[in-house]
């Protein structure tokens, strides 16, 4: 696999204090790492636990191939002396001009301002050209909840969800931010 695949299609975007850049083959460990972590799983729908071998693999090969419908960002803060890997955000592609966002922060930088920061500026960038996000949480997470309410997504109603770490369909918070 080339890193080169889907990165020329990702560009890189500046956080703050971190940067949001396309996924690498070199990721795969700390992927596996994090995602592995029951408490990260369970706040995804997709993410399964335990987590099958070879499953940040297929993710990361999924991620940069040329036709990937889900378009994902590693937040990196490398460059100011900090980890390779602190969560994943992506957006989603839907039809109309739309997308979907999710992101994961790693546990050991919860509450640090990350998931804010790397919201925000995707939401900034608007790498896709979108007219509209939309963005959902599993009920009972009031901290993403206001990560998305912060970068200025509306409340639009509730829903649910599978989650595969959970085997269970779970009530949803869904946002929407409408970009132009």
């Amino acid at each position: 696999m080339n890193d080169l695949t889907m990165s020329a299609q990702v560009p890189e975007i500046a956080a703050g204090s971190f940067t949001l850049r396309p996924v690498r083959v070199s990721d795969v460990g700390l992927i596996t790492l994090y995602t592995s972590d029951k408490r990260v799983a369970e706040n995804t729908s997709s993410i399964p636990h335990p987590l099958p071998p070879g499953a940040a693999e297929a993710f990361v090969a999924k991620s940069m191939s040329a036709d990937a419908s889900e378009i994902v960002w590693v937040m990196d803060s490398t460059a100011q002396g900090g980890s390779e890997l602190i969560g994943l955000i992506s957006l989603t592609k839907m039809d109309r001009n739309q997308s979907e966002i999710g992101y994961w922060v790693a546990p050991a930088f919860w509450n640090t301002g990350f998931a804010s920061a790397a919201v925000s500026a995707l939401v900034n960038a608007n790498a896709l050209g979108n007219a509209t996000m939309f963005g959902s949480v599993f009920q009972g997470n009031a901290v993403s909840a206001r990560v998305l309410t912060n970068a200025g997504f509306e409340y639009l109603g509730d829903a649910e969800t599978f989650s595969v770490a959970r085997n269970a369909t779970v009530a949803t918070w869904t946002y929407l931010k409408t970009l132009h």
